[in-house]
């Protein structure tokens, strides 16, 4: 009894309701002028009256693209919902027309509220037959658009829930917009706000996912589809098995109507009418892990990161995620094609996608930042937990819990650093941060000094392989022989150890941290970044010029491209150009470049960096060995770089410049970096210069600058003494009276002079002031050297 007495109270609501809205109705279509006041509010009470005169205006979500730096090539799309806005002159009549005959016969004829359809819904949906909407196109149009512009969840619900109170609200925004648009434009408004299923929005999005074609040549039978779609997206899904049927009935239902309406003719419908519905969608990739080409991931990834920390897309991250996957921006990137694919097919030859070692590339343009290459031989997906095909990870502890490593898939941020990945130690490399250092104190590149097998520091640190003393860091060379007289040029080319912790020593610690700091190391762990805090724990990093630190190929390639942008560091950036939706140009990832060193300073630290990759000095002489000679041979450039390898080969690298471009290579083992293999530079060099190589191929060959004033390379030159044949204590005193540091020499070279007595300096005739000089030791063999200077001088150690 109460439930039939609940059903009768319900019906008589349902009725006084509906009796108003039809008084609304009427009221607004009668009396247009005073539709909006009294009358109004008479007919359906203070709740039409007290709406908003204007509807908030919001666009709905939209596709981000993302382009090479072609601007022609897409990467990859981002979105929350899979749509594109199009203009009605690129939409198909056949779809116009479709989603008339399946929405709103009079849709040309209403002014946004259709009298006769709300009256027969009324007698419809009370008499118990078919449920009617009455809900014209501009209406439906209102309600997506209240839908959007939304500014929490209960507006949303207010805004789609089947209330009056909505319809209310419907009826008097669709009259306004009626007003204030015209036909088309609400039409156009439509087709690109309304929902098509299977994660399309509009009908461009429809019309890809369906069909693989643009709007505007899609047929009467396409057209008829996607419009008998709308009114239930998931009902009337073609791919399923209950959603077929009811999809091809409401199909050909609308093109009837199409038909009976005289939009198309009787031919055309019987045609549309037999054309097959296909059960499969292409449904659209959504981010990095559907980029065009796997290969590109690793840089979508990059943007991507960098798109989440930029403040000025949002104040949170989830902000900035918002505003990319609904903002419709077109993005064009910095990733070079050519670049891109010459790094992946050097790496391809080197080392498989299945090897636990990472082989890791990544390539900046100098004076911009501007990031050019991020390559790996990795697949960048993630791994399947329901089928891995990832190997067990290489790290120990990892390893007896069945975790899985990152190879051969993973969408870690290998190459540019966050989350957990912290960098890698490169080694030699660093040693460029104390050259700049040095250099920038006054230490000219033509400062000597005289290498020994072992360097005894005055760094204190722990116990350990290292040590002289058990306090003491005490640095050897790459194959335990002695560096003998050595300068920046020599000291660089050949790598030498006790050349450049020496060095460290005298500039200070500090300052060559703070080089690097300026160049861009991140010191992302929370050692290294204990150890950079502050002055005094920096002075004490004695190592710190060997390479100790972590870093990322990204990190170095960027700071070696800082000598190239004569001393102006730029902050990396993924993008070139970003445009919005209306054609804005938005000015955030332009290059920012601030003065990291003096240009004097960068192009003598270049200099320098030239003699290891078997470049020529334009200031010095590089000497004999170089630790990565064939790069300049393979690429046929002006370029500069270094190789570094750490303790035990743990790790490999190779960083090689040119004007237009950096790129640093490493090869290291992301999942375990304290393991026991021995990393190849006949790996990761070939790849490097090859790399480089392939990009440069047909371009111009651009010469470096040279500073303003051979003085930074030279300093103050002053002449040494003529020693020959003095004794050795007499030469020792004649060499340091005139201002320079001296010492003898272990070795004995060919001379005319007594045996035991000096047969001459190393170098010989000038250096600079305060520099060292090595006093030799006549053999007493009568014979003439060619070379005095150069005569039985130990044999480099090789250092990669």
């Amino acid at each position: 009894m109460r439930r039939r007495d609940h059903n009768i109270f319900a019906n008589a609501t349902s009725l006084l309701i509906c009796g108003l809205l039809a008084g609304v109705v009427v009221a607004a279509a009668a009396f247009p002028a005073v539709a909006m006041s009294g009358l109004a509010a008479k007919a359906g009470g203070e709740t039409f009256a007290s709406l908003p005169s204007e509807l908030r205006q919001a666009t709905a979500p939209q596709i981000t693209r993302i382009f090479a730096s072609d601007n022609k090539t897409q990467i990859s799309v981002f979105y929350d919902e899979f749509r594109s806005d199009a203009p009605l002159k690129d939409i198909s009549k056949n779809m116009q027309n479709a989603i008339i005959a399946a929405e709103d016969h009079e849709f040309y004829k209403h002014n946004g509220v259709d009298l006769k359809g709300v009256a027969r819904a009324i007698v419809s949906n009370k008499s118990g037959k078919s449920q009617q909407g009455a809900s014209t196109l501009t209406m439906q149009l209102v309600r997506m658009t209240l839908a959007y512009s939304a500014t929490s969840p209960q507006e949303v619900v207010d805004a789609t829930k089947d209330t009056p109170k909505r319809k209310i609200t419907e009826m008097k925004y669709a009259m306004q917009i009626e007003k204030e648009l015209n036909k088309a434009k609400i039409l156009e408004g439509y087709l690109n706000a309304a929902p098509f299923g299977n994660g399309a929005y509009g009908v461009y999005a429809a019309s890809q996912v369906y069909f693989s074609k643009k709007p505007k040549d899609l047929t009467v039978a396409e057209s008829a589809l996607l419009a008998s779609m709308v009114k239930a997206p998931t009902a009337f899904n073609p791919t399923t098995a209950s959603g077929y049927p009811q999809a091809l009935d409401r199909r050909n239902y609308v093109i009837n109507d199409m038909k009976d309406l005289g939009l198309i003719t009787p031919a055309e419908a019987r045609k549309a009418t037999a054309t097959k519905i296909s059960r499969t969608v292409k449904r659209p990739g959504n981010g990095c892990v559907s980029v065009a080409k796997n290969s590109w991931g690793f840089f979508c990834d990059y943007f991507y990161r960098w798109w989440l920390s930029q403040d000025a897309f949002g104040a949170t991250t989830y902000d900035r995620e918002r505003r990319l996957k609904s903002g419709g921006y077109r993005i064009q990137t910095s990733m070079d094609i050519k670049g891109q694919q010459a790094a992946r097919k050097n790496i391809s030859e080197h080392i498989s996608e299945k090897n636990k070692n990472a082989l890791l590339l990544a390539g900046i343009q100098p004076g911009t930042g501007r990031v050019r290459v991020l390559a790996a031989n990795r697949r960048f997906k993630l791994d399947n937990p329901d089928n891995p095909k990832n190997k067990i990870s290489s790290d120990p502890r990892k390893a007896r819990k069945k975790i899985r490593g990152t190879y051969p898939n993973t969408t870690n941020p290998l190459l540019t650093g966050g989350g957990d990945i912290t960098g890698y130690q490169a080694g030699s490399v660093f040693k460029i941060f104390t050259i700049v250092a040095a250099l920038e104190n006054g230490y000219p590149l033509a400062y000597s000094i005289n290498a020994p097998a072992k360097y005894v520091s005055k760094y204190r640190i722990g116990p350990g392989r290292s040590t002289c003393n058990g306090i003491y860091y005490c640095p050897s060379n790459a194959g335990g022989g002695a560096g003998g007289v050595t300068n920046m040029w020599t000291g660089f080319s050949r790598s030498i150890n006790t050349f450049f912790v020496p060095l460290q020593e005298r500039v200070g610690a500090e300052k060559v941290v703070d080089v690097a700091q300026r160049f861009g190391v991140q010191f992302r762990t929370s050692t290294d970044a204990q150890l950079a805090s502050n002055k005094a724990s920096a002075h004490q990093w004695g190592a710190f010029t060997l390479g100790v630190s972590s870093s990322t190929p990204l990190e170095m390639a960027n700071a070696y491209a800082t000598l190239a942008g004569d001393g102006m560091y730029c902050a990396p950036t993924p993008v070139q150009q970003i445009t919005s939706k209306g054609g804005e140009k938005i000015d955030v990832g332009k290059p920012h470049c601030i003065r990291a060193t003096s240009k004097d300073v960068a192009r003598a630290a270049l200099d320098a960096a030239r003699c290891p990759v078997g470049d020529t000095a334009q200031l010095g002489s590089c000497g004999g060995s170089r630790t990565a000679a064939q790069a300049h041979a393979t690429i046929r450039h002006p370029i500069y770089g270094k190789s570094g390898t750490t303790d035990n080969s743990k790790t490999a690298a190779l960083i090689i410049g040119s004007s237009s471009l950096t790129i640093a290579g490493y090869l290291v083992n992301p999942d375990y970096q304290n393991h026991k293999d021995q990393m190849s530079h006949g790996i990761v060099n070939p790849a490097v210069w090859n790399t480089m190589g392939d990009i440069l191929k047909g371009t111009p060959k651009i010469q470096f600058k040279r500073p303003s004033s051979r003085k930074i390379a030279e300093g103050d030159q002053r002449s040494i003494p003529d020693v020959t044949c003095a004794t050795l204590a007499g030469a020792v005193a004649r060499v340091e009276s005139a201002g320079f540091s001296a010492s003898v020499s272990n070795n004995e070279v060919e001379s005319q002079c007594p045996k035991g007595t000096a047969a001459g300096t190393n170098p010989s005739g000038r250096t600079i002031k305060g520099g060292y000089v090595s006093i030799e030791i006549s053999k007493g063999s009568g014979k003439k050297p060619d070379d005095p200077g150069d005569a039985e001088k130990p044999k480099p150690p090789r250092r990669r």
